[in-house]
């Protein structure tokens, strides 16, 4: 008796995992056909880019922030982010205040950090189910674009890559935007439709 009663105790606690499972699966919220965009900017450089995007698009748009922020020189800053990249260090981020599972479409922008794309970046994007999304990607460099788009690509592994762009700003660290604006707006209009 003590066997059958452990036997329809295992019964019920598989029949209720599995009734939990579905409803999670069902519990997902739709996907909307709504744009996001998603971006982390140290600069501002990749924030006027996500900002053009957005005017062009009227695309949502959510800030990559990491919990701890950077500080300290510019040549510090570079310093640490050389280090997490070489670590592969993946920096805790705050929430976007959005929810990515909800958008087909999710544009992501980065700033090359030491040739890839930067830390906090990767932290988001693997926290994200790309199956069944859209996305296209941007980088800024300053001449310097290293791989970053055939990294984020691996990133987003079962998504569909329908752009990426690299846009150049000058080479002195500064706000000069070196890719034209118009070439970047020919850009956004040949994928959103």
């Amino acid at each position: 008796m003590i066997k059958l009663m452990q036997i329809l105790g295992l019964v019920a606690a598989l029949v209720i995992s599995a009734v939990v499972t579905v409803a999670a699966k069902e519990d997902k919220p739709p996907m909307t056909n709504k744009t996001l965009v998603v971006y982390f900017s140290y600069s501002g450089n990749t924030k006027r880019i996500a900002d053009l995007i957005s005017a062009e698009t009227g695309a949502d748009t959510a800030r990559i922030e990491t919990i701890a922020p950077y500080v300290g020189t510019m040549d510090e800053i570079s310093e640490q982010g050389k280090k997490e990249v070489e670590q592969g260090y993946l920096p805790p981020i705050k929430p976007l205040g959005v929810n990515p599972a909800e958008y087909k479409r999710i544009v992501i922008g980065t700033p090359t950090w030491w040739y890839t794309m930067a830390p906090a970046v990767r932290a988001f994007l693997r926290q994200i189910d790309w199956q069944g999304k859209e996305v296209v990607l941007y980088m800024t460099n300053a001449g310097w674009p290293g791989h970053v788009i055939a990294d984020m690509k691996k990133a987003v592994a079962g998504a569909k890559v329908i752009a990426d762009k690299e846009i150049l700003f000058d080479s002195d660290g500064g706000n000069e935007l070196i890719t034209p604006e118009s070439e970047i707006k020919d850009w956004i209009n040949g994928w959103q439709f």
